[in-house]
């Protein structure tokens, strides 16, 4: 057994001070939908609801090792691994400074005050990640306390091998495929890490944001590359350039191994997730059961591990995901019709709506001296082919229409 595969299991008893293995759950609804023998490794039932919390602790608790006198340690984050070092502070007694932008939901705040209590200090600062970050480096610094990267640390990745580690004590045997999440690559590179050592004929796949794609970009260049434009609506693994340390233990990885998962189409695994089996999954932690569909064929038949690795949702975001399930779906679609200013006009074009259609927004203030004024109308309907419908009659009837649904700029002005 390999040096880092010793490792991964140390780490992981010593993980049992803080909480027992996360459930290795075989999914009903999953499995006959796929065909295949599918589990999920909730990792989102962890004391801070992700995955964080292990390469927190591990990091936190071997510097102690190295360096008992270390009582201060300092991290800059908006979520999670924010959480992480925040309970293994209050688990050690030592003080953390969390660094964290202004921007951040107060939920957020809340939770990590509760998990760190007296131990932890939160510094609210900048507007963009990047400031924080920077803010803390400097901190750091000038106190004299340790930084504590989220993925780019050998003790951190060494920390998040653990979810091997019990994946294959859990299930008594190797899977035949592994799904993972990805953002910064420290989940990645750990959980690969142990169980390429220990069960060799285990596959992978990875799945990250379409908005975040920075594995697939450090693929194709065979380094971590800076992606030039983040979509932010996937926190937990919205990074713009895969850590340098996990990207070295990803250098086998191939473009076919690598899923991307559009940013609208996770939100409808979350509400299915949900509405069908009672799991709250973050963003992040639904994108290895995001993937599953396109992955059909080549798990029929096979025993599929899915991480979902993260549950901290803000139930104040599920109109947002609602929403952008149903665009993504083609259930709703917002357009801006030229309605003739004349008695009558909003009558007939009622009319043309089908049993199935439902307006949800309707915003329209008459213009004077004019005899056409715009119309900003988004409707929801229950079949996709519903639309196709209503815009051949507004066609037939010479309306002039634009559907804005998929435009960025206008529907996030207008919408």
């Amino acid at each position: 057994m390999s040096e880092f595969a010793l490792s991964a299991q140390a780490a992981t008893r010593a993980l049992r001070a803080l909480f027992e293995p996360t459930p290795l759950q075989l999914n009903a609804h999953l499995s006959k939908r796929f065909d295949a023998e599918v589990w999920l490794k909730r990792d989102d039932l962890t004391p801070v609801r992700s995955y964080k919390i292990r390469g927190a602790f591990t990091a936190m608790r071997k510097l102690r090792e190295r360096d008992p006198s270390a009582a201060h340690f300092v991290c800059a984050s908006a979520g999670n691994h924010a959480q992480g070092v925040a309970f293994a502070c209050r688990h050690f007694g030592v003080k953390g400074t969390i660094f964290m932008p202004v921007t951040t939901p107060q939920q957020k705040i809340d939770k990590t005050k509760t998990f760190g209590g007296d131990a932890v200090e939160i510094v609210l600062t900048g507007d963009y990640f990047d400031d924080t970050l920077a803010s803390a480096q400097e901190f750091c610094r000038e106190a004299g306390a340790h930084f504590l990267a989220p993925f780019d640390d050998p003790d951190v990745i060494e920390g998040q091998a653990s979810v091997g580690v019990e994946i294959l004590d859990q299930l008594g045997g190797a899977p035949d495929m592994v799904i993972l999440p990805v953002g910064g690559g420290g989940l990645a590179a750990g959980v690969t890490g142990y169980l390429r050592a220990t069960a060799p004929d285990t596959e992978f796949r990875f799945v990250e944001p379409l908005g975040g794609a920075s594995l697939t970009a450090a693929v194709k260049a065979h380094e971590p590359v800076t992606i030039s434009q983040v979509n932010s609506f996937v926190d937990g693994a919205a990074v713009a350039r895969i850590g340098a340390r996990p990207f070295a233990e990803l250098g086998w990885v191939t473009p076919e191994q690598v899923h991307l998962a559009p940013e609208d189409r996770i939100c409808i695994t979350m509400l299915e997730m949900l509405n069908v089996e009672g799991v709250v999954l973050e963003p992040a932690g639904a994108m290895s059961v995001d993937i599953l569909p396109e992955l059909a064929e080549t798990i029929r038949g096979k025993r599929v591990v899915c991480v979902t690795s993260g549950g901290n949702f803000d139930f104040e975001r599920l109109p947002e995901v609602r929403e952008r399930a149903q665009r993504y779906s083609g259930l709703k679609k917002y357009f801006i019709l030229r309605l003739p200013q004349r008695p009558g006009a909003l009558k007939d074009f009622l009319q043309m709506l089908g049993p199935d259609d439902d307006i949800a927004r309707f915003e329209y203030l008459k213009k004077s001296a004019r005899n056409f004024g715009s119309v900003l109308i988004g409707i929801e309907t229950k079949r996709a082919e519903n639309f196709t419908e209503l815009f051949a009659k507004l066609d037939a009837e010479g309306f002039v229409w634009r559907d804005i649904t998929e435009d960025e700029t206008l529907a996030e002005f207008l919408i």
